[in-house]
């Protein structure tokens, strides 16, 4: 039977979406009394005027039950096993809501909590095509990437913290303290949901090189299939630099680059940048 792999619009793949043939629910950014869908009605620029507009975050929303229930129904009535990838549980109701969904369609839909976000959430949706274009059965598609989810390095670093702290996940004391001395903390994901790491300091070039090799001496041993190297509209010489550094200090067989879509971007602001892989 035919697999068709699916995921939350906050995967943050970009063109990998079709090269690879997924299918994106997209999340809700809400600006204001308005609703837009994530990536497709919205764009991280947009919500970059609204924040220095409004001085406030926009707001997120998984998509209803009904709404994934409408969304598998697409594949489905095709004959396809749907196999579909959720933001963190510890981060969205999406996971929940899909979940309750797929019970409608007899076993035809798996739903995968990827403890994870962005390209985290994304490096799981690529090692599942992997295994589809390897002929795998979707039961072993989903045993394997389950498998993997504690494996996944998903972290970044901030350039400021006011988005941060507008998304009280920080204080006011240290958001102007990190701006004025230039601190830039380490953001990690953590059984599922995100907490603060180490604390770098001095520009952001010295910080996310600092950053990079951190995650070398962590990570001596990886997946060499593909590293992610996603940001938030960050700018190109910093990720020209990640990539040099990533390069030097890694052997990946491919490094890809990669734009935080709007609910990310609207969690973690302008400039920030992350390099995201699978360890062993």
């Amino acid at each position: 039977m035919e697999i068709q792999l699916t995921a939350d619009s906050t995967c943050d793949l970009g063109e990998h979406v079709k090269l690879r043939d997924i299918g994106i629910m997209p999340l809700s950014v809400i600006l204001g009394s308005d609703s837009y869908r994530d990536g497709v009605t919205i764009s991280p620029q947009d919500i970059f005027d609204y924040v220095e507009r409004t001085g406030q975050l926009p707001k997120t929303a998984a998509p209803s039950i009904m709404d994934y229930e409408e969304f598998f129904e697409t594949y489905t009535k095709e004959g396809k096993t749907v196999i579909h990838f959720n933001i963190s549980s510890r981060s969205s109701s999406s996971y929940q809501y899909a979940e309750e969904a797929a019970k409608s369609f007899g076993g035809k839909v798996f739903v995968v909590d990827t403890h994870a976000l962005s390209s985290g959430q994304g490096l799981l949706v690529m090692k599942a095509s992997d295994m589809v274009r390897k002929g795998k059965e979707a039961e072993e598609i989903v045993e394997t990437v389950n498998a993997l989810r504690p494996l996944v390095n998903t972290s970044f670093i901030p350039d400021r913290l006011d988005y941060l702290y507008k998304g009280g996940r920080c204080s006011r004391m240290a958001m102007y303290g990190a701006n004025l001395l230039k601190i830039h903390p380490l953001i990690e994901m953590e059984d599922g949901q995100l907490v603060a790491g180490k604390k770098y300091r001095g520009s952001m070039e010295k910080c996310i090189g600092s950053y990079i090799e951190d995650l070398s001496e962590k990570y001596h041993a990886y997946d060499r299939t593909r590293c992610f190297i996603t940001h938030s509209s960050a700018d190109p010489e910093l990720v020209e630099y990640a990539k040099k550094r990533v390069a030097e200090l890694f052997t990946f067989d491919e490094v890809l680059e990669t734009v935080a879509g709007s609910v990310i971007t609207g969690h973690c602001g302008r400039n920030t940048l992350g390099v995201l892989f699978i360890a062993n």
